[in-house]
């Protein structure tokens, strides 16, 4: 029998011929590229650090730094997950963070209060700046990216005024300390639980209920979900205000691993939140911020940086390497929304 009376039978049959396997084939490894590109990315940087640095990089050790390194910016990335799902920037958090993790320090470094009444009012400053970026932006009509970076000037100030733009070291109490420097269950760091405590919040919030699926609802068409009884500004005041909140925890953090308070500490912590969140929204939910995607990314940008310590790559190439992956996160993102 002819290849092409073959091929006849097939299709005559229903039976798919082999340009429709393939084609089949290749939209499946398209599918499992988009969902688990990022997580198969992070697995062949581990090989690829593993076997170029066998004895120190594939070590508990190293897991366990490496982890608990990846906490504290986890939760702020976590945290700006929520305004960007929501259609907001947000370019303030590494400045709440500075002023976050200062208040704490300048409480009772300068005051002498307890490290739980430092805390608190740290947060309930963090509330009164996402409170107040909040109202200009969705009650008043600003522009949350004009917004923030004005604000970012305006809590950096708040953090000199506080601080004296000192490094602050003293009267830092135990407890406080041992938020950040602590180990507990399996060996790793306090803030290692911490954070995978934040994330499943995070994820059960945003996935599992109703609130998380009016935020999504706003993100994709802020018109549409108001018509449908959302209430929109509400929603985007809530956003800031967890993002502030959860800059000035991971300032908190920060400052509690380092027993002291540097002037102006959280600058540099905005890119690399920026990067994984938009570097997860490729992958698992493509198109969409998402929390397991965060996560995955904020660790996957942690191997990276780690694996090119270890090979001894000057920082200023780290820093490139970040602002690329920036690049091509946000890329991605917008291909996968316009897809």
């Amino acid at each position: 029998m002819s290849t092409g009376r073959r091929q006849s039978e097939s299709v005559a049959y229903g039976a798919p011929t082999g340009d429709q396997e393939r084609k089949a084939k290749g939209a499946l490894v398209r599918k499992i590229l988009k969902q688990y590109g990022l997580l198969i990315a992070l697995i062949i940087v581990v090989i690829f650090f593993g076997l170029a640095r066998p004895d120190t990089f594939l070590t508990m050790d190293t897991a366990r730094a490496l982890l608990s390194q990846s906490s504290a910016p986890a939760i702020l990335a976590i945290g700006l997950t929520v305004p960007l799902i929501l259609g907001d920037f947000d370019l303030s958090i590494g400045s709440m963070l500075g002023l976050g993790g200062a208040t704490a320090v300048a409480m009772m470094s300068l005051y002498g209060t307890s490290w739980q009444v430092a805390v608190l009012v740290a947060f309930l400053i963090a509330i009164l700046g996402g409170s107040i970026i909040g109202f200009f932006t969705s009650y008043l009509g600003s522009s949350s990216f004009v917004m923030t970076l004005a604000m970012a000037t305006v809590l950096l100030g708040v953090e000199y005024l506080i601080t004296g733009m000192t490094t602050l070291y003293s009267g830092i109490q135990p407890g406080y300390v041992a938020l950040g420097q602590s180990t507990s269950l399996f060996g790793l760091n306090n803030q290692v639980w911490i954070a995978l405590g934040v994330a499943a919040a995070a994820f059960i919030l945003l996935e599992k209920t109703e609130l998380g699926r009016n935020m999504y609802a706003v993100g994709g068409n802020q018109l549409a979900a108001r018509f449908a009884g959302i209430n929109v500004r509400r929603l985007r005041l809530t956003g800031f205000i967890i993002v502030a909140c959860a800059a000035a925890f991971t300032g908190i953090l920060l400052t509690a691993q380092a027993a002291s308070s540097t002037p102006n500490a959280g600058v540099s912590y905005l890119l690399p939140a920026y990067a994984a969140v938009f570097l997860g929204s490729a992958s698992f939910r493509p198109g969409q911020f998402n929390v397991i995607g965060t996560v995955v990314a904020v660790i996957f940008l942690g191997v990276v940086q780690t694996g090119l310590q270890m090979m001894q790559i000057q920082t200023a190439w780290i820093l490139i390497l970040q602002g690329v992956i920036l690049i091509v996160a946000i890329q991605a993102n917008r291909i996968e929304r316009q897809g």
